[in-house]
């Protein structure tokens, strides 16, 4: 994302060092709030705009590609290497915005902690939506719809209830976008250790989003786990045969 051009010339006049990117934005907007109060309710709002922005656009394998890369797994076994994967990215979010708290920029901070919650929900979300493929219950709608659902799903930490469609619109309520900033505020208030400095925070950081990330996927298993659809049942869900060349003659 572009940083905001508003804030380059505060910062030539202050001596402030220029910031830009993703995390100038985030700074720059989170910074309109008045007092800290302000500051954090504006912190919590733009990242959960942020993350509604980016939930529909997160790419996501269907079970096909997955049952593709990863060739004879049961869904169980597919499931685990999902939220390994999964485990192993949150982690690598958390270590590295523990090891930028090191960095004398304090104004910084608040990005930095709102770009960490952005990029652990991304990683999340993602998880949620293969693992709803895994278990054969892909919700209905297009790309933006599932997009909102899952976010839904990774707001209310359980599964998505495909049978309901009620439940598919949910996503686009104000009942939705209270518990989505709720949600952060929780993840907010737990990450904060992640900006120790002296690199303590690197490790704390990496293992309480390792940890979070699990305690999710192990809620949203047990709750999928109970509407599991087979995946015979399921149309065009057998992976794809790799392409081959043509066959050699008879006893060639």
């Amino acid at each position: 994302m572009p940083a905001d051009p508003a804030a380059l010339p505060a910062e030539r006049i202050t001596g402030a060092p220029e910031e830009r990117g993703r995390t100038a934005s985030l700074a720059s907007k989170i910074g309109r709030g008045a007092g800290a109060g302000g500051r954090v309710r504006a912190m919590v709002a733009v990242i959960a705009d942020r993350i509604m922005e980016t939930a529909p656009r997160i790419p996501v394998r269907d079970l096909a590609t997955l049952r593709a890369q990863f060739p004879g797994l049961t869904p169980e076994d597919l499931a685990d290497k999902l939220v390994a994967g999964a485990c192993k990215g949150t982690a690598a979010v958390g270590a590295g915005v523990g090891a930028a708290a090191m960095l004398p920029v304090p104004p910084a901070m608040p990005a930095e902690l709102a770009a960490e919650v952005t990029g652990v929900a991304s990683v999340e979300i993602k998880l949620i939506a293969e693992l709803h493929e895994v278990y054969g219950l892909r919700p209905a709608g297009n790309f933006r719809q599932r997009g909102m659902a899952y976010l839904a799903s990774w707001t209310q930490e359980r599964g998505i209830e495909i049978t309901k469609p009620a439940s598919l619109n949910v996503a686009l309520g104000v009942q939705m976008r209270r518990e989505l900033r709720q949600q952060i505020m929780k993840r907010t208030l737990r990450n904060l250790p992640n900006l120790t400095p002296f690199m303590i925070g690197a490790s704390v950081g990496a293992f309480m989003n390792r940890r979070d990330t699990r305690k999710l996927a192990e809620k949203i298993r047990k709750d999928l786990r109970t509407k599991q659809v087979s995946w015979d049942a399921l149309p065009d869900s057998a992976p794809a045969r790799p392409e081959q060349g043509p066959l050699p003659p008879p006893g060639g």
